[in-house]
């Protein structure tokens, strides 16, 4: 997949919440998780408050615009949409302010 290069503004923060950015992660898994056995299960929250949970299952590339608060909707990347007219007709303008993200998708 392509990566999406404009300069992309910060989300807002509310919240009080330290969110998670692709180097956050690195740390994490270089570093905090690097011991951790290869076959350790990564578990997914459905929100915040930890209510129901599932397997991490796959990732995907995207931009990421937020409606309410931190809870928002994910588009495709600008290289994906000039592309792919059906996916244009699908998803139509992508928000001014949406950012490019890593997408984790729960098993179920």
């Amino acid at each position: 997949m392509h990566t999406p290069s404009p300069a992309e503004p910060t989300l807002p923060d509310d919240q009080g919440l330290q969110l998670l950015t692709l180097d956050t992660l690195r740390h994490l898994v270089g570093n905090s998780w690097a011991r951790l056995p290869g076959d350790t299960l990564v578990v997914l929250s459905r929100d915040a408050e930890g209510n129901l949970y599932s397997p991490f299952s796959s990732y995907a590339r995207g931009r990421y615009s937020p409606v309410h608060g931190l809870t928002g909707e994910v588009y495709p990347l600008e290289s994906e949409l000039a592309a792919d007219a059906e996916l244009r007709d699908l998803f139509g303008k992508v928000p001014e302010g949406a950012r490019a993200a890593l997408v984790l998708y729960p098993l179920g």
